[in-house]
């Protein structure tokens, strides 16, 4: 399969969002299109295997994909890779999303949208890694890539994309708010170890806080955003989560994405203290607890057993340190 369409979700606004739900069709892309740029609008189109719960994504001919925003809150992210992913790109060691147009609201569809190229790949999953400790440092050295470019005027943490790179337990509407991550631990009981989920959690919060200038971040480097060929890292997608703040979100793979034993190697490739991994841990721990009656799980129960074992994975490293 091939993908160059993001399918990742933000767990914790499930419910707020299903409320202003866009219904998306290719009939609608292809009228956004004949209107729009008509030069693609003959182009077979077809939706992308798995999509997104925030975004619909769809292959448009062979080489091309369109993205569309399903909800308000998330509008603002076509803005934002519109104008820093060729900035950012030049930078980075691993290929990432290239948005080459940018539509408008029209033929009923509220949101601007954008078309892309399709990078060609593999969703990237753990079990696929042909070498688990080298993609440990092909992410690391893309996490130290970002880092290191100029972040002068770029957007900081903002409702689209969830507060990401606010310091840990900011209260705004945040993925890692402390208002909304407690009632969801409360919730796991009799599924997980909510007194062991807690002390990681407070860990995270009791943690010093990032004092230095804000700074890249990708905000979502999980399964579902990562491309792979043959078994190795391949392309980085949906950007849509960009910012510029606190870099800790992004050490989300080493418990959401790479096996244990590459776990060190990730680490050590990016030098990272004890504080910036214990924040690190409590914004993947906000992204790993499942709600068993929020639509999101309930349409798809693996999503559970998947949360579940990234939290437990989570606990374990928190174990080991303490």
């Amino acid at each position: 399969m091939s993908s160059g369409a993001p399918h990742a979700h933000d767990d914790a606004f499930a419910d707020d969002e299903g409320r202003d739900d866009v219904t998306i069709d290719a009939g609608l892309v292809r009228r956004l299109l004949a209107a729009q740029f008509p030069r693609w609008a003959e182009l077979p189109i077809s939706p992308v295997p798995r999509p997104g719960m925030d975004n619909a994504t769809f292959r448009l001919g062979n080489v091309l994909s369109v993205r569309l925003p399903r909800y308000a809150r998330w509008a603002g992210q076509v803005e934002r890779e519109q104008r820093w992913l060729p900035y950012l790109a030049p930078h980075l060691p691993l290929t990432v999303s290239e948005p080459l147009a940018v539509g408008e609201p029209g033929e009923g569809y509220p949101f601007p949208w954008s078309v892309y190229r399709w990078l060609e790949g593999e969703t990237a999953t753990t079990g696929s890694l042909a070498d688990p400790v080298r993609a440990a440092g092909q992410l690391a050295e893309f996490v130290r890539a970002l880092r290191e470019i100029d972040a002068t005027g770029g957007p900081g943490p903002r409702p689209s994309n969830a507060f990401r790179g606010v310091p840990m337990g900011d209260e705004r509407d945040s993925l890692a708010a402390d208002a909304v991550v407690r009632p969801k631990i409360a919730k796991l009981r009799g599924m997980a170890d909510t007194d062991a989920v807690t002390a990681v959690w407070e860990a995270a919060l009791a943690a010093p806080a990032w004092d230095g200038p804000p700074v890249w971040f990708h905000g979502d480097l999980a399964t579902g955003n990562l491309l792979s060929v043959d078994g190795q890292l391949s392309a980085v997608i949906d950007f849509g989560t960009l910012g510029a703040g606190d870099p800790a979100v992004d050490l989300l793979p080493a418990w959401k994405f790479l096996p244990d034993q590459a776990r060190p190697a990730f680490r050590e490739a990016l030098e990272v203290d004890a504080a910036a991994w214990a924040r690190g841990r409590g914004w993947g721990l906000a992204g790993s607890l499942p709600v068993p009656d929020d639509p999101f799980f309930q349409q798809d129960p693996e999503r559970v057993t998947t949360a579940l074992r990234h939290l437990e994975a989570i606990i374990a490293d928190f174990r080991d340190e303490t």
